[in-house]
């Protein structure tokens, strides 16, 4: 019991520190740093070098897209924070506004920051689309295996975080949106510790698994879900809705709020359920949002999935396990 304390409490301590310098061999971008820009560091970056590379963000907000391509070497982009521990810290900030209906091309077009870099990692940085209301706005596409998102702040209304190829972690982040707001067809997603906030009615999740021998999985892990302000009215929100009819999601020892409805689940739409190899899991949930008859098309477990059974037994070797709850 007390090794486990004194695991815990320097767990604690590493999070709630702060990184307020550059660390060695990064680029600055910011003000007085060598480029203003995130996506001109980037540019400046070689995509076939296998050196690693990183970039430290100096506090400020950057109004551009950052497009991230496929690169042989791995990737950290830090964000300047005084507590490297919590998104409600950071003074990092990416904003752009884009959306099918303002001319993006497709979905992935209107990402703020769209990542195609496998073993790339983000740290304490809020990305936004702020186009609101009435179209697909991605404000994180992430395009790649063994991406690591760890104190980031993700913040849209329809299609926020796109997680769509590789295994991925999102470790204490907080991500914000209405519909369909954790999505994508390929990616097996580890959630852990997120606050998730809800502006608007709708499904959290849109899993696109479209076949039996597809590999996306979503797990939402220790997490908590509340409106995020009062005209979010009860049992408005439901966890998910099947994008594709193998959708697979579970959600585990989560916190949830009256906002959730009491089915728990939705239908994709009235002409087209998708619900028939569906799976929609639960265990371990609390709160007024987990209870009540849930869908026949869900489940409740009896034991909560493990880390490696998304993420594989390797996880340690690339998942910053600071960010596990």
């Amino acid at each position: 019991m007390l090794d486990f304390l004194a695991r815990a409490s320097l767990v604690a301590s590493v999070l709630a520190a702060g990184r307020t310098t550059a660390p060695s061999g990064a680029i600055t971008v910011g003000s007085g740093g060598k480029f203003s820009t995130i996506q001109a560091a980037i540019n400046s970056l070689s995509t076939t070098s296998t050196t690693a590379q990183s970039l430290f963000v100096l506090a400020g907000t950057y109004n551009e897209q950052v497009i991230i391509p496929a690169r042989k070497a791995a990737l950290t982009v830090y964000g300047y924070t005084e507590n490297t521990g919590s998104p409600s810290s950071n003074v990092v900030t990416i904003t752009h506004s884009s959306s099918l209906l303002s001319g993006a091309k497709d979905d992935e077009a209107t990402g703020t920051v769209q990542n195609r870099a496998v073993n790339s990692k983000f740290y304490n940085i809020n990305i936004k689309n702020t186009y609101g209301k009435g179209s697909q706005a991605i404000a994180l596409s992430a395009w790649g295996d063994k991406q690591g998102y760890y104190g980031v702040g993700l913040s849209s209304y329809q299609d926020t975080l796109l997680a769509q190829t590789g295994k991925q972690i999102y470790g204490k982040c907080r991500i914000e949106g209405a519909v369909d707001f954790i999505f994508g067809q390929h990616a097996r997603a580890w959630i852990d510790g997120a606050d998730i906030k809800v502006v608007g009615k709708g499904a959290i999740t849109a899993n696109g698994k479209a076949s039996s021998s597809d590999v996306s999985a979503y797990v939402i892990n220790k997490s908590a879900i509340s409106a995020s302000s009062s005209s979010v009215a009860a049992g408005s929100v439901y966890l998910g809705r099947p994008w594709s009819k193998y959708a697979t999601v579970c959600f585990q020892n989560t916190r949830m709020s009256n906002i959730i409805n009491a089915a728990g689940w939705e239908v994709w739409s009235s002409s087209l359920a998708n619900t028939e190899n569906a799976v929609f899991q639960e265990y371990g949930n609390t709160g007024d949002g987990a209870s009540g008859k849930r869908a026949s098309f869900s489940s409740k477990i009896g034991s909560a999935i493990s880390i490696s059974t998304i993420l594989g037994s390797d996880y340690t070797s690339w998942v910053d396990t600071a960010y596990l709850s």
